[in-house]
C-alpha cells in the first residue's frame, strides 16, 4: 500500500489514540519502554513508518468520521395547513437530521379524497414556510409506490419515511406506507389530536349554516357585521352550534413551537404586525415574509378570539386564539408572537418591545372603517414609524371559507367519511409515546 493512501490524520493521530484507546495506548508506550525506545523518540515516528510498526492503527481515524447524516420525509396533502401538521412536521424532523417534505398532487388528491381546497401552489408556500421543513419534493404520489420508494432512497437519500400512528389507507383498504415497513425504513410518530382538516372544514360548514339561521335573527352573512354577542344568550335557535375545538393548549407545546426563548438584540431592529390569522393560508406566509425582510426581528401579535369576533362577526375567529398562535410560531419568518395583542398599538407597547416599525398589509378582511373602533395604528402613524405592506397574494380566510362553501355538497359526503373514521381512530387508539 502506498503511503499516499493511508487515512491517517499526520499532526494528530497520537493524541486521537490517546483520547479514544488510552488502555491500549498505554500498553503500546510501556512496550517501547520495555524495547530502550524514549518516548520522544516514539514520538517522532512518522506516519510512513508507522504502519511497519502497528498495523491497526487505522482505528485512531475514528474520530473524523463522525455520525452519519439522517435524512428523513414525509407526505401529506397539507390542505387547509393547521399546527397539527406543523407538529408532525416537527416531530419528523426530531427523528433525523434533516426533513424532506412530500407535497401530494391536487390530482391525487382528488383521486384518493375529493377536490383540496387549496392550490398545489398555496400548499406548497405553506410547506415551505414551516421552520422545520429542508425540502421540498412537489406532486408527490398519494401512495408510497416501490419506485417512489427507490427514488426517495437513491436519489433523495432518505434514510426514513414517517407517518403519523393514525391509519392512512387507500380506496382498495390497503396501507399506504405498506412498503416502506416492510423495506424496515418506517417511522411513526404521534398523531397531534384535537384537530384535522376534516375538523376545520366542519367548522367552516356548521358555521356557514348557523349564518343563515342567523340571517332570520340579526342579518349575518358572511362577510357580515359583528352581532352583540350578550343579545343572543339564551336563544337556541341564534346560538352558534358550531364544531368546538378539543385542542388542549400546554405550555410544553408553546415552547416546543417557539424560537427558545431568543429575544431581539438591544439594537436590533423590531418589525411588528397584527391580525388575527385565522386558517394559516398562504397570504399569511408571504406577508410575514415580506413583514420580517424590513427588520431584523418581527413580532407578530394575535388578536384575541374577542377581538376577531367584534371585527367579523360571532361565528369569527374559525380557529382559537391558542390554535392561531401555533400556526403563527410555526413559520420560519416570525421570531415570536403575542398571544392575545392588543386591538391598538400603544405607546407603552412600542417601549415595551422596543419596536421600530408597525406594518400592515394591502390584502385584509373587509375591516377597513374598524367597524366605529379607533384607528389601531394612530400612534404609530404619529410617530412616523408605520408603513403599509403591499401583499404579495390577494387571497383572505373568508376566500379560503368561500372555496369550501362552493363545493358544500362535495365537503359535506366527505367530511361525513372522514369523521366516522376519525371517530373510529379515537375509540381505538392507544397512548404513543414521545411527540
Amino acid at each position: 500500500m502506498e503511503p499516499g493512501n493511508m487515512d491517517f490524520d499526520t499532526n494528530g493521530w497520537m493524541w486521537d489514540g490517546v483520547h479514544y484507546y488510552p488502555h491500549l495506548f498505554g500498553g503500546i508506550m510501556l512496550t517501547a519502554a520495555l524495547l530502550g525506545l524514549s518516548t520522544s523518540f516514539f514520538g517522532g515516528i512518522s506516519v510512513t513508518n508507522l504502519p511497519y510498526f502497528l498495523p491497526d492503527l487505522g482505528m485512531f481515524h475514528k474520530k473524523k468520521s463522525g455520525k452519519k447524516h439522517v435524512r428523513v420525509y414525509m407526505d401529506g396533502c397539507f390542505d387547509l395547513m393547521h399546527y397539527g401538521h406543523a407538529n408532525a412536521l416537527r416531530q419528523a424532523k426530531a427523528l433525523g437530521d434533516e426533513l424532506v417534505v412530500g407535497v401530494v398532487s391536487d390530482e391525487e388528491i382528488i383521486t384518493n379524497k375529493g377536490p383540496p381546497v387549496l392550490s398545489m401552489e398555496e400548499r406548497l408556500v405553506l410547506v415551505s414556510g414551516l421552520k422545520w421543513v429542508d425540502e421540498v419534493i412537489d406532486n408527490a404520489p398519494y401512495a408510497i409506490t416501490e419506485e417512489f420508494m427507490n427514488r426517495l432512497f437513491n436519489e433523495h437519500k432518505i434514510d426514513y419515511i414517517i407517518h403519523g400512528d393514525d391509519p392512512c389507507l387507500l380506496p382498495d383498504g390497503t396501507d399506504a406506507y405498506a412498503l416502506a415497513k416492510k423495506a424496515g425504513r418506517y417511522k411513526q410518530i404521534k398523531r397531534t389530536e384535537g384537530v384535522s382538516s376534516t375538523d376545520i372544514v366542519g367548522r367552516i360548514l356548521a358555521s356557514a349554516k348557523d349564518m343563515k339561521v342567523y340571517e332570520g335573527c340579526e342579518g349575518s352573512s358572511l362577510h357580515g357585521e359583528p352581532h352583540n354577542l350578550n343579545s343572543i344568550q339564551g336563544e337556541e335557535s341564534c346560538t352558534n352550534g358550531g364544531h368546538i375545538s378539543h385542542f388542549l393548549p400546554t405550555s410544553r407545546r408553546i415552547v416546543q413551537f417557539s424560537n427558545g426563548g431568543k429575544g431581539p438584540g438591544p439594537n436590533s431592529r423590531v418589525v411588528y404586525i397584527d391580525g388575527a390569522f385565522d386558517l394559516f393560508h398562504a397570504g399569511h406566509v408571504e406577508i410575514l415574509k415580506s413583514a420580517g425582510k424590513l427588520g431584523d426581528f418581527l413580532l407578530v401579535g394575535i388578536h384575541s378570539d374577542q377581538i376577531v369576533s367584534e371585527q367579523r362577526g360571532t361565528h369569527h375567529p374559525i380557529m382559537h386564539l391558542h390554535e392561531r398562535s401555533l400556526s403563527v410560531l410555526a413559520c420560519r419568518y416570525v421570531d415570536e408572537v403575542i398571544i392575545g395583542a392588543p386591538w391598538e398599538v400603544t405607546r407603552d407597547m412600542i417601549t415595551t418591545f422596543n419596536i421600530s416599525l408597525v406594518v400592515h398589509g394591502t390584502v385584509a378582511e373587509s375591516n377597513h372603517f374598524w367597524n366605529g373602533k379607533a384607528d389601531p395604528y394612530e400612534v404609530p402613524k404619529s410617530l412616523g414609524m408605520f408603513q403599509m405592506l403591499e401583499s404579495p397574494k390577494n387571497i383572505t380566510t373568508t376566500l379560503v371559507a368561500q372555496r369550501i362553501m362552493a363545493n358544500h355538497e362535495i365537503y359535506v359526503k366527505r367530511n361525513a367519511k372522514k369523521e366516522a373514521s376519525e371517530k373510529k381512530y379515537y375509540e381505538e387508539r392507544k397512548y404513543v409515546s414521545g411527540d
